[in-house]
């Protein structure tokens, strides 16, 4: 026997158990997830030369990202330090790592930024997410506006989720703003993030840096040898043939003037 029509109507309007536990879960899924940070950066008009310098400046690069330390010990320091403060949720093994750190670095100098600086924007912006996408569309690690990819790129946003394009794209974004206000660090924060005027932005970027400070390894210095016995002078078994031909021979005369 058929429900009464009262009671179809009911479990029409009544949302099925399974379908109300999956979107439960997809809401405290991301309730759960560290959003993106980016704001709403606008797109400003850019002169042909700047747009030009940044077209450059952006350009594919297909060579390694080899970056320079000014010494091989400070090098492994550095990547070794950052990696172990690296989110291991986000870049579980050590080589993905690696390669993050060392494109960060190369990509940071390459611009005259300090990667410490970027390394804690990176952190604020998208919580090392490659693949992060604000409320406003901004993409990857950086949160780049999809917009620049056609002012100064070849037009294909796509490209923004690839690690060293995104990169690339931010490290020289944030230094074109640290121009336009004249080296005023905490002003070009808040215009790559879409604040400009508002402190909380560059507030946490610049705290996020700071907890991504590093200090360089102190130089070894060589120990001061021991005093002892002077070395005897070698045999003639085990001199050099350098070392014998100049010795003198026992017997031999002195020479004379």
């Amino acid at each position: 026997m058929s429900p009464p029509d009262s009671i179809r109507s009911v479990n029409r309007g009544r949302p099925r158990l399974p379908s109300l536990l999956a979107a439960t879960a997809v809401l405290a899924a991301l309730a759960i997830a560290p959003q993106a940070h980016a704001g709403a950066q606008r797109e400003e008009h850019l002169s042909n030369a700047v747009r030009t310098a940044l077209a450059a400046a952006v350009a594919e690069d297909r060579s390694p990202p080899e970056p320079r330390f000014q010494s091989v010990v400070h090098k492994v320091d550095w990547l070794s330090r950052m990696a172990d403060r690296l989110p291991r949720r986000q870049q579980p093994d050590l080589q993905t790592r690696v390669e993050f750190l060392k494109t960060v670095h190369y990509e940071a100098t390459r611009a005259g930024l300090d990667p410490q600086l970027v390394l804690g924007l990176i952190e604020v912006e998208s919580a090392f997410r490659k693949y992060a996408v604000s409320s406003v569309g901004a993409r990857g690690y950086m949160q780049v506006m999809p917009f620049w990819s056609r002012t100064i790129g070849d037009g294909d946003a796509a490209k923004l989720f690839d690690m060293r394009a995104n990169l690339r794209f931010g490290c020289n974004i944030l230094r074109h703003y640290i121009d336009i206000e004249r080296g005023d660090l905490y002003r070009a924060l808040g215009r790559y993030n879409g604040s400009l005027g508002r402190p909380e932005y560059p507030t946490a970027v610049m705290r996020a840096a700071a907890k991504w400070a590093w200090t360089p390894p102190a130089p070894l210095v060589a120990q001061p040898s021991m005093p002892g016995p002077s070395p005897a002078a070698p045999s003639a078994s085990t001199a050099s043939p350098l070392q014998t031909r100049l010795s003198p021979r026992a017997g031999a005369p002195a020479p004379t003037s």
